[in-house]
């Protein structure tokens, strides 16, 4: 039985086997292309202006945190309030700040319709930008 070794006509023939070294390398490339923009690409489709700043120490937003209690009560910034202190403090802010912001957090077991009355206050005062504050739920 005669032995598979390479004769002189093996070496001479062309190398029949694709090297993809190039190719992966290149993809590899592209890809950190991609993952270094895809967060500046996500921004602008999305649309937000968001707020421009000459330096880090600039003037903040001010923001009110009025909070809604599963009795109904409504507490700003985290001390017991009335409706007129409520209204008070949103002009107040609107006063040193024509961009402030109210977050309003309730109780998972508040009734929706206090949840309204304290955005329904908010609104009439004057203060047309707010957000509601949640918790994302864990698995």
């Amino acid at each position: 039985m005669a032995a598979n070794l390479p004769s002189a006509s093996d070496e001479d023939s062309l190398i029949s086997d694709i090297n993809i070294t190039p190719f992966v390398d290149v993809v590899l490339v592209l890809l950190v292309i991609f993952i270094v923009t895809a967060p500046a690409l996500v921004k602008d489709t999305i649309g937000l202006k968001l707020p421009k700043a000459a330096s880090a120490d600039g003037s903040a937003v001010e923001t009110l945190g009025i909070a809604v209690t599963r009795q109904g009560q409504i507490l700003l910034n985290g001390v017991m309030a009335t409706e007129e202190n409520v209204r008070d403090a949103v002009k107040l802010a609107l006063s040193k700040n024509p961009d402030a912001q109210a977050i309003i957090a309730a109780d998972g077991e508040s009734r929706h319709a206090d949840v309204v009355r304290a955005i329904d206050l908010i609104k009439r005062s004057g203060m047309n930008r707010f957000a509601l504050q949640i918790e994302k739920e864990k698995p």
